[in-house]
């Protein structure tokens, strides 16, 4: 019987390796005060007191891109796909008055590509150099079989901290203003309406995006999601920053109302914001009612924030680089957290 090999099964150890070694000088640009070790042992250390944390209560979070990944596999752009996974997870954490201190990825593939799996990682620390945070470690699996040819999955994983007491919601009360911060584009949810509109609409991703003609309609849709970290924590740390919620699947009615206690809704103005050309476009091509949009995308709010001064937080986030609408209001309610908008006529005409 001839001998087998890993290597004639699919997996190849020698490219993880050489993986590894590409990836490491990515991951050492992301050091930051905390990190104990370095990249390559079978578990990364991490010291909140060194970091300036006196009492810290940890913050974790999970995600990843969706079918996103999609579009970055079939158009071979990788160069921001790791943006998104960082994003995904980091700007959950700031919603709790929690800054980012470290990340952890896992990379799945049915046949490893070292050259596009450290441009994928390289986006990831990138992603991680914005968020503040130190990429310390992940999981790269070559798995043929269960994922076809050079196809891949990508999760994240980031941990971050807050001091006791400075945890977020809090005190939110009737009057506070709410404000929009401005998305990047579709960020990472939805991708699957997205493409389903995209085939059904007979325009190529190659071809220039009926929204945006200077770039096609793949890079188009490949904007990263925008890290809202700094601007966030920046706000937190003025005083003014009371509940801020993520923008993700659900859109602003169903996160929004996450962050919202008992006896509280948010009164929206979807007139209150500039809504960017490509959900404009997605509603007419696909037909989708403004209900399903703002459930299903953000259209054009990424994160939003409930402050009790206005002109002062606005002024903040402004300098930290937002384009900041104010949205709506807290009105008091009976029942559950809840949020109340409805969109104006033609609102995506």
């Amino acid at each position: 019987m001839a001998s087998l090999t890993y290597r004639e099964a699919g997996v190849d150890i020698a490219a993880g390796e050489a993986l590894v070694e590409a990836i490491k000088p990515a991951a050492r640009a992301t050091a930051r005060r905390g990190v104990l070790g370095a990249l390559g042992g079978f578990g990364a250390l991490f010291d909140p007191r060194a970091a300036g944390f006196t009492d810290p209560i940890l913050v974790a979070t999970t995600d990843g891109v969706g079918t996103k990944l999609r579009l970055a596999i079939e158009s071979g752009n990788h160069d921001s796909i790791g943006i998104d996974l960082v994003a995904m997870c980091v700007n959950d954490l700031v919603v709790q008055g929690a800054e980012p201190l470290f990340f952890l990825d896992y990379f799945a593939t049915g046949r490893l590509d070292v050259g596009a799996a450290a441009r994928i990682i390289a986006s990831i620390a990138r992603g991680c150099t914005e968020a503040g945070c130190a990429l310390v470690g992940g999981e790269t699996a070559e798995m043929p079989g269960l994922y076809g040819g050079e196809d891949y999955d990508l999760a994240g994983f980031a941990v971050g901290a807050a001091e006791r007491g400075q945890l977020l919601p809090k005190d939110v009360v009737p009057g506070d203003t709410v404000l929009g911060l401005a998305a990047s584009g579709l960020h990472a949810n939805g991708f699957s309406l997205v493409r389903h509109i995209v085939a059904t609409s007979g325009v190529s991703l190659a071809a220039p995006a009926p929204f945006a003609p200077a770039m096609s309609l793949t890079e188009a849709l490949l904007q990263p999601t925008r890290l809202y970290v700094k601007s966030l924590l920046a706000l937190h740390r003025a005083g003014l920053l009371r509940a801020a919620a993520h923008i993700t699947g659900g859109g602003l009615p169903g996160n929004l109302r996450r962050v919202l206690p008992e006896g509280m809704v948010a009164a929206l103005d979807a007139g209150a914001w500039t809504v960017p050309p490509v959900f404009r476009w997605l509603a007419q091509a696909g037909g989708v009612t403004p209900e399903e949009m703002l459930r299903v995308f953000n259209c054009g709010i990424g994160m939003a924030v409930v402050v009790a001064d206005a002109a002062r937080a606005e002024a903040v986030l402004a300098a930290a680089g937002e384009r900041v609408f104010r949205i709506g209001r807290i009105e008091a309610a009976l029942g559950p957290g809840a949020v109340r908008i409805d969109p104006p006529d033609n609102w995506l005409a």
